[in-house]
């Protein structure tokens, strides 16, 4: 996969993708990172890429010649790619691990940084494809959404993690968060690591985690658990923990696992 990041600061993201899992992934071919300085598609003698909005208003908005003619370029240079466009703004769609699936699917993404007020809204017209933001919250740029969506992205590309089931098992994969960890020593400061985990029964120890994945979903995360996805195994244990902890079940969750209009329970 090739991944173009336009950005007026290229130089933040040379730490992350030197280091670790990312570093890795470039060294052996599997991820190809381009950083983007779209300043240097300015046509003008300043080469300034924002201006004063149109109507008042405090703050600049980026331009929208540099940026599209900065896409046309990296488009060019990846002719018949399966391809996204996307805009890192807070307008986008929220971050999430189906997302990060979809991009991983692609052959070339194309990450586009905001900075000051936001982009001249014809990038969105003629460029843009695709917007995404990491959550409901504003930061000073679209850099660490970027560093933080190819992170994301490359450990699900093939021969990039040493492991491939370990993508597959951890929070989110499933629809549920990661189940508990324990490692040596079995008892620290007091603290036990459950008996089923040293017993050595593999089925048991499966069920466990998936019970424990379920309920720490459950009191942490209620807004993960899509009821119409779940199985009918599922959805007992679903309610069978919401008792257990004596929480309410989520609000989307009909009491009993059954719709008024559909009293088999399937919706």
């Amino acid at each position: 996969m090739i991944i173009d990041v336009l950005t007026l600061f290229p130089e933040m993201f040379e730490g992350i993708l030197r280091t670790s899992i990312l570093g890795r992934a470039l060294q052996a071919g599997r991820l190809s990172v381009r950083l983007v300085n779209f300043r240097d598609f300015s046509t003008n003698k300043h080469r300034t890429v924002d201006d004063y909005p149109y109507g008042g208003g405090t703050g600049m908005v980026l331009a929208p010649d540099p940026i599209v003619r900065a896409v046309e370029d990296v488009v060019a240079k990846t002719p018949g790619a399966r391809r996204r466009v996307v805009l890192l703004s807070p307008q986008g769609r929220r971050l999430t691990q189906d997302i990060v699936e979809e991009l991983a699917g692609l052959d070339h993404l194309v990450l586009i940084c905001g900075h000051y007020e936001g982009f001249d809204e014809r990038v969105r017209t003629l460029v843009g494809n695709d917007e995404i933001s990491l959550g409901d919250y504003i930061l000073t740029g679209g850099e660490i959404p970027a560093m933080a969506i190819i992170d994301a992205v490359a450990r699900l590309l093939p021969g990039v993690l040493g492991n491939e089931e370990s993508a597959r098992r951890e929070s989110f994969s499933d629809g549920w968060l990661e189940y508990p960890q324990y490692t040596r020593p079995p008892v620290y400061r007091g603290l036990s690591v459950p008996e089923v985990l040293l017993s050595g029964h593999h089925g048991e120890i499966a069920r466990w985690r998936r019970r424990e994945a379920i309920r720490r979903t459950l009191l942490r995360r209620p807004d993960l658990v899509n009821w119409s996805a779940l199985t009918p195994e599922e959805r007992k244990e679903v309610e069978a923990i919401a008792r257990e902890e004596n929480v309410p079940l989520p609000h989307h969750i009909p009491e009993g696992g059954a719709s008024s209009a559909d009293p088999e329970g399937e919706i």
